[in-house]
């Protein structure tokens, strides 16, 4: 099993001497902005988790395909930026916002491209599964994306709608990461399948921490405006939860445009809290997360292995209390 220091160490090394084409610069500039405005890494640090639990040393059979899980996660927000028309990324102007739409759509293509190229490094023999799981995960996230476009031309949604949404946005590419650390790293099939689980669960924890922050998060630890979702419209866990507990007004608030923007985002949370959706936000955090551990457990992975996701997941919603 590889230790967290050394994987936490290979993700920092990996990013910081992540290479692009050099020509023309109009087109990979923004891949290198990107890269170089940072982020968490999830998910080559999960692929790597899983890998480093089946075996021992790092190579570059798996470190580019990690890097490959966090381009082609890097080339969803460039074009969800357009799409959401968000000015900040992570503290700094978008790509389409520093650039124009054009360059953010061409540059968002070719880092896709780029993914692909990375992924194919996996070794030859497990290679055929790498490319067909990153595949249809990555059909998946564009099919998520729409749904999450088509809510906003809603009034309602129901949660389980909601759910299968950022199940296809966020947590199948978190569960990506996680089976293509166990399939590069040799893990059985079964085990692999378990370990999927436990990253679409924790996937899901994680996008509804992320909504939650999204309005009661600290913009400088969140890294962009709060308040992003009430502004856009946008059908968020918050939203979709305090429509069913019978939220008053709800509607209207959102829908208001002509208040300034800190005041609507006031009212809005004002609402949330009238039927405390916070709290609820939190306990089904907590909730996600016990279920994510509870697939993991079932991979009977090697000693060592529990503990380390069972680490990785208070490090990415842990954040939230």
């Amino acid at each position: 099993m590889i230790e967290d220091r050394i994987l936490d160490q290979a993700v920092k090394e990996l990013f910081d001497g992540i290479q692009f084409q050099q020509e023309p610069e109009g087109l990979y500039d923004p891949l290198r902005y990107m890269i170089a405005i940072g982020g968490k890494r999830i998910r080559p640090r999960l692929c790597l988790t899983t890998y480093g639990i089946y075996a021992t040393e790092l190579s570059e059979s798996i470190l580019q395909p990690a890097a490959g899980l966090e381009v082609f996660h890097t080339f969803t927000l460039i074009h969800d930026d357009i799409m959401d028309h968000s000015p900040l990324r992570r503290g700094a102007p978008t790509v389409w916002k520093k650039w124009n739409e054009d360059t953010a759509i061409l540059s968002g293509d070719v880092m896709c491209i780029d993914s692909y190229k990375r992924i194919a490094q996996a070794p030859a023999k497990v290679l055929p599964e790498a490319l067909q799981l990153f595949s249809k995960t990555a059909s998946e996230v564009c099919d998520g994306q729409q749904l999450d476009m088509d809510f906003e031309k809603r009034s309602h949604v129901e949660m389980a709608e909601y759910m299968q949404m950022i199940g296809l946005k966020t947590g199948v590419l978190i569960a990506c990461a996680a089976q293509m650390g166990a399939l590069i790293g040799g893990a059985p099939e079964k085990a692999q399948k378990s370990i999927y689980d436990y990253g679409y669960l924790l996937g899901l924890a994680f996008q509804v921490a992320d909504d939650y922050l999204d309005a009661y998060g600290d913009e400088k630890v969140f890294g962009k405006p709060i308040g992003g979702d009430i502004l856009n419209g946008k059908k968020s866990w918050l939203t979709v939860r305090a429509q069913e507990l019978g939220a008053k007004g709800l509607e209207a608030a959102l829908a208001e445009n002509s208040a300034a923007p800190a005041e609507k985002i006031s009212r809005v949370k004002a609402i949330y809290d009238s039927v405390s959706v916070a709290d609820e936000a939190r306990r089904t955090i907590a909730e996600l997360s016990a279920k994510a551990i509870e697939k993991a457990r079932g991979a009977n992975l090697p000693e060592g292995g529990l503990e380390a996701l069972n680490r990785f997941a208070h490090s990415l919603v842990g954040r939230v209390k």
